[in-house]
């Protein structure tokens, strides 16, 4: 390697690690963006021969931001309130009080109790005179999240409409600069769009069926913060063997206490009716084992997904993971046949030693 090549080579280096830090606080917008961009690309194909590429892809923008953009942004919001509106309405000192009634009951010596409750209203009321600097630092912190969260929504908007416009010229970018060679490319092209779309369809399309389902049945029953649960019955429909019903079994029993027990049983019979029947009909329908990913790698996405991307990560941690899955896939592919075609031509190559065949 002369001169010149190593200098080129460092400075395309020293580009990458620059694009990449300004990816980085963008990247699960960017991420975003490309998912949706995949799944919209056949339904852009179909419409933009009636209107036209551009028309297509704007008129798909707007429905991605009614139908994916919005929603999210709204439970985000609604979590962050729920989370605010459960500190506001927690009351410390009833809690210890009902706690100290408990602890009386339980037989604990009355006298320790009170002197315990005394001890815990000290430190409470220590904690309360602190928590208001805190609270004004985490309003700013959140001030800060939400200005970043828009300008990140902003990119993601206008990084969708371009996608849907011009993806084919970026993919075949890709194609041309890609040091693959044209049959590996092209397998792994298909190896990844069939996995996504098992990946998509299998564990994500279910999981946001049966959270939203559930959110309707826990709304129309009267549970509260029905947004919140609507969130945490998603993420839970992706675990293996349990799904939602680690949410409405335990709410079953809430409204068994709070409202009485018709609707407890009509939460129970639309759970064992409605949700789990779509659980299991909607993963047989869609589940492909042989390019789907095991339902444990798919919990992994999807906390490790949160962790790193945020809510965002939700869905495209499987998806992630499914991609370097199909990568893997071909590579290995690639390097077995590269093998069988070395073996080849050493035999081919190799001279014929054979005394019984030697020239006379």
């Amino acid at each position: 390697m002369d001169v010149r090549t190593t200098f080129f080579a460092l400075l395309l280096l020293s580009l990458a690690a620059v694009t990449t830090l300004i990816l980085a606080p963008l990247l699960q917008y960017v991420l975003a963006a490309a998912l949706l961009a995949f799944v919209l690309f056949p339904a852009h194909e179909r419409l933009e021969r009636r209107i036209g590429s551009r028309p297509s892809a704007l008129v798909l923008t707007g429905v991605a931001i009614v139908a994916a953009v919005i929603p999210l942004l709204y439970l985000s919001i609604v979590t962050v309130q729920t989370v605010f509106t459960f500190l506001n309405r927690f009351d410390e000192a009833a809690a210890i009080e009902t706690a100290s009634e408990w602890a009386v009951e339980l037989g604990i010596d009355p006298e320790l109790v009170a002197t315990m409750r005394a001890q815990l209203l000290t430190e409470v009321n220590g904690l309360f005179d602190g928590a208001v600097d805190v609270a004004l630092g985490e309003l700013v912190g959140l001030l800060d999240a939400s200005v970043r969260m828009g300008l990140g929504m902003l990119v993601l908007v206008f990084l969708l409409y371009y996608l849907l416009a011009d993806g084919r010229t970026f993919v075949g970018w890709l194609a041309e600069v890609s040091p693959l060679e044209n049959e590996v490319r092209d397998e792994l092209f298909t190896e990844v769009d069939v996995v996504t779309w098992a990946v998509i369809k299998s564990h994500v399309f279910v999981a946001v069926v049966e959270g939203l389902l559930g959110g309707l049945g826990f709304y129309l029953l009267g549970v509260p913060n029905v947004a919140f649960w609507t969130i945490v019955m998603v993420v839970v429909s992706f675990l293996p063997a349990i799904g939602v019903w680690l949410v409405w079994g335990p709410a079953v029993a809430y409204l068994l206490m709070t409202a009485g027990p018709l609707p407890a049983i009509a939460l129970l019979l639309y759970g064992i009716a409605v949700l789990s029947v779509v659980d299991n009909y909607l993963r047989a329908i869609f589940v492909d084992r042989r390019t789907g990913l095991h339902p444990a790698v798919v919990l992994i996405g999807v906390i490790g997904g949160i962790y790193l991307l945020g809510i965002m990560g939700l869905f495209l941690g499987p998806v992630l993971l499914a991609v370097f899955k199909a990568g893997l896939n071909v590579f290995n592919e690639t390097a077995l046949t590269t093998d069988d075609l070395h073996l080849e031509s050493s035999a081919t190559e190799r001279p014929n030693t054979d005394p019984g065949t030697a020239d006379d």
